[in-house]
């Protein structure tokens, strides 16, 4: 008889605590809510470039920096909190990724007092759910029709860094879609 234990297949994140409980926790799971979804927003725009287990051994600093994303706090920031942030260890110290925190909170904070809400607009963009599961990350797709939809609408209600390829990061993180391949523990938990 045998001992040893089968690893569990995931999409990605093994080998690491913090990465194998977020893919498996919270990738691909619906969120919902403004502050939520503006925090999915800012990390991934502030994941360019970087790994994205970067960002998430940042998360709680930027939750902290950011006022846990409050939309309204967030757009209420000064030229002196762009200061403030830029000296701050616990997140990615760049101007703009941290100018566009701000900016897009205030383009949350615009689109309900239009009577909408950053939720809502997301949503709008989720496609139906595929057929099939992927088996290969070769499969998934770096941007959809959906993704450059919903990049251009962000865009046009005063977002930025808000590209196809960011927002499908977005959408697979926000539960929008769901790529996790076909072997993977995830499914169906």
């Amino acid at each position: 008889m045998s001992t040893d234990t089968i690893a569990p297949v995931r999409c990605f994140g093994t080998g690491d605590p913090l990465y194998e409980a977020y893919h498996d926790h919270e990738w691909g799971r619906p969120v919902r809510g403004d502050a939520a979804l503006l925090e999915r927003i800012v990390l991934e725009g502030a994941q360019s470039g970087l790994s994205w287990l970067t960002i998430l051994r940042k998360r709680d600093g930027y939750r902290a920096a950011f006022a846990g994303f409050e939309p309204a706090a967030v757009a209420a920031y000064s030229d002196g909190d762009v200061e403030r942030l830029m000296a701050d260890p616990g997140i990615v110290r760049n101007r703009r990724k941290i100018e566009s925190a701000i900016t897009n909170a205030r383009a949350t904070v615009a689109l309900q007092e239009a009577g909408g809400s950053l939720t809502e607009l997301l949503w709008s963009f989720a496609p139906a759910p595929r057929g099939t599961r992927l088996s290969t990350w070769e499969d998934v797709p770096a941007a959809t029709p959906e993704s450059i939809a919903l990049a251009k609408a962000l865009k046009r209600a005063g977002f930025v860094f808000v590209g196809p390829t960011t927002m499908y990061a977005a959408m697979q993180a926000c539960g929008l879609v769901d790529d996790h391949l076909a072997e993977c523990v995830a499914v169906g938990a």
